[in-house]
């Protein structure tokens, strides 16, 4: 596969997820190279915006295997991860799979559950595999999760903590549509919803050759130095008491290597990291109580460090 015919098959998801979601091109092309780089996505907005909807089109655009969790605090993990039966004919304990044993996983309002039922996705989101009863089990490729949640300050929720927010490569926002959007979506909707009609557009194989052209993407020296000027400027920014991670720096690198390839182009820019660094960072930091107060947040701070962060393009 070659980056223009990456351009292609984005333009081809783009356009089928577009019949369920309305005018957010920019927040599915946000959405789409976080799949192309093997991460997993965070959705955090109000009710009713999309969220669930956007994760259910993106996984019928690849015709890959999509299993829905409803996460409520009294959830358990092994209602995640699957648990051990005992078979009585055969006297020996059967492991049932969970439903994280699939392509694409929707963990829908991830923080309504307990942290102990959060945490129960970190091995699998780091590593790709689940350890049930001393077993390790690998979850395939591709493997995706793709969660949602309400903002922090709904009533019964639990915020997730900074390591399983940490593995999500990247945090996006809906937000309402336009007036003349929200429009053309009542329509849209006079008689059944377009998901219920949505096609496969491309397949798991397309998929996984994207995945392997992304990581072949070139990647000049001068984008190297930019990407962790960036992330080491978060750590000594005034207003964060913790910067991003390692883990934001090579998050920040394959998203922009997506990126690159997704505009059918073979090399890295210094514009696709400043494009990506904003939703591929702000997740990743913990403002100070003072700049909380003044109204700032993770994305304003990453913004204004990408505005006095030069790149170095040598001699």
């Amino acid at each position: 596969m070659h980056p223009q015919e990456v351009r292609e098959l984005t333009d081809r998801v783009l356009n089928n997820v577009e019949k369920v979601i309305v005018s957010k091109r920019e927040t599915i092309t946000l959405a789409l190279s976080a799949i192309f780089a093997g991460g997993h996505i965070l959705v955090e907005d109000i009710p009713g915006v999309g969220k669930t909807m956007l994760c259910r089109s993106l996984a019928r655009s690849f015709d890959c295997k999509f299993q829905r969790i409803q996460f409520t605090p009294d959830l358990l993990p092994s209602d995640i991860l699957g648990l051990s039966v005992f078979n009585m004919k055969t006297q020996e304990f059967e492991f049932k799979p969970g439903p994280i044993f699939s392509q694409f996983l929707l963990a829908d309002e991830i923080n309504r559950a307990t942290p102990k039922t959060q945490s129960a996705l970190l091995e699998a989101m780091g590593e790709k595999q689940v350890t049930i009863d001393g077993v390790t089990y690998s979850l395939g490729d591709p493997f995706v999760v793709m969660a949602t949640q309400n903002p922090i300050e709904y009533e019964g929720t639990f915020p997730l903590p900074e390591a399983q927010l940490d593995r999500f490569i990247i945090r996006l926002k809906l937000g309402y549509p336009p007036e003349s959007s929200e429009q053309e979506m009542l329509q849209r909707l006079k008689s059944e919803h377009p998901i219920d009609s949505l096609k496969p557009v491309s397949t798991v194989q397309e998929l996984r050759e994207v995945r392997k052209l992304v990581g072949k993407i070139k990647v000049d020296e001068t984008v190297y130095e930019y990407i962790v000027s960036l992330v080491s400027t978060t750590r000594k920014c005034e207003d964060l008491y913790l910067g991003a991670s390692p883990r934001g720096s090579i998050s920040l690198l394959h998203l922009s290597q997506a990126l690159a390839a997704m505009e059918g182009r073979d090399f890295v820019t210094p514009d696709d990291v400043k494009r990506i660094a904003p939703f591929a960072l702000s997740h990743r930091v913990l403002l100070k109580t003072e700049a909380r107060l003044r109204g700032e947040t993770g994305e304003t701070v990453i913004k204004r460090i990408l505005e006095a962060t030069p790149v170095n393009l040598g001699d």
